[in-house]
């Protein structure tokens, strides 16, 4: 059996620039991390001569199926055939959040998957190659609408400045805090579920058959990355990263109607009459988690007014996807 490990993440800044569609007139950038919550996949030798069928999967649903072609599963479908396995192999998954929640879940499976894939036939990888490769399974073999930054941070892990360039170049540069500023963060995040599970790849579309009209809020949104990178590598107070954080769940309510509503809405103008100072929908939008940035003293209060919110517990900078048992 083999077991791969992958981060999921939260995007501070820059999300919206990191689509090949933008960046590659303008460059795009994006700060954030990865969180200690996990997609997890197992692989295994399964023997087909002694059963009708040849491939075996898990996840909220089983198949069991004798050629590739008949699953109905399209990431684990193509993902099977971009590593040339096609038979005699058992896989499941589980994960410590549910999917279309705006962390990163999806890119997280994928690069999660493809490790575990390419551990189970001997083939050596690294981050830059397993980030590379998801990118292109996601955008170009199954045609989804995704950017380019959960499949990085799921395969390298930790605190980056990620920077896509017009040649599409990407570059990850690890963004070193100190210990006990570190610390402060991670005191100041709060995660809450708003309940409501969306398809991030139709709001990003709506984005994107949008982007003329919005290349002036994405160029704000871009110009945050920067702001934020000067506060967290200076002696700058981290409440202007809360601050900024504001500033940017505004810019990016700007690019699609279907980014927010009014239980969205409401939640996050409780938490900041609470004392949250900044905060965001992670993701593209439309549901999945609130990320709040409030001061320790004020948190009391803003689990108050958003009761019946589930918190989800955070640390961030966690490494990236590996393999964590392989017998």
């Amino acid at each position: 059996m083999i077991i791969s490990k992958t981060p999921c993440r939260i995007s501070f800044f820059g999300g919206g620039t990191d689509f090949p569609e933008f960046y590659c007139n303008n460059t795009g950038a994006v700060i954030g991390t990865t969180i200690d919550k996990y997609v997890y996949h197992s692989a295994m030798p399964f023997p087909s001569e002694l059963f009708d069928y040849k491939i075996r999967i898990s996840y909220s649903s089983v198949e069991c199926v004798s050629k590739i072609d008949s699953l109905k599963h399209a990431p684990y479908r193509e993902a099977l055939r971009f590593v040339g396995v096609d038979k005699d192999i058992e896989l499941h998954v589980a994960s410590d959040l549910p999917n279309f929640s705006g962390l990163g879940t999806s890119s997280a499976f994928t690069v999660g998957l493809l490790n575990v894939l390419f551990a189970t036939v001997n083939t050596d990888t690294n981050p830059h190659e397993l980030a590379r490769k998801a990118i292109h399974l996601e955008r170009t073999i199954l045609k989804e609408t995704v950017g380019c930054q959960d499949q990085i941070f799921a395969a390298y892990g930790g605190f980056n400045l990620v920077s896509f360039g017009r040649d599409e170049q990407i570059s990850v540069e690890r963004i070193q805090l100190k210990a006990a500023r570190e610390e402060e963060l991670n005191k100041s995040l709060m995660l809450f579920y708003t309940g409501i599970k969306r398809s991030a790849q139709i709001v990003e579309r709506n984005k994107l058959n949008n982007l003329s009209s919005n290349l002036r809020t994405l160029k704000n949104i871009l110009n945050h990355v920067d702001q934020a990178y000067k506060i967290l590598t200076t002696s700058k107070p981290l409440a202007e990263f809360g601050e900024l954080l504001d500033k940017t769940w505004h810019e990016k309510r700007k690019l699609d109607s279907s980014v927010s509503n009014q239980i969205i809405d409401e939640m996050y103008s409780s938490a900041k009459k609470a004392g949250a100072l900044g905060g965001k929908l992670l993701g593209a939008g439309a549901g999945g988690f609130l990320l709040l940035f409030v001061p320790p003293e004020k948190q009391d209060k803003v689990r108050i007014v958003l009761q019946g919110k589930p918190e989800i517990s955070i640390r961030i900078n966690s490494p990236g996807s590996s393999i964590v048992y392989k017998s």
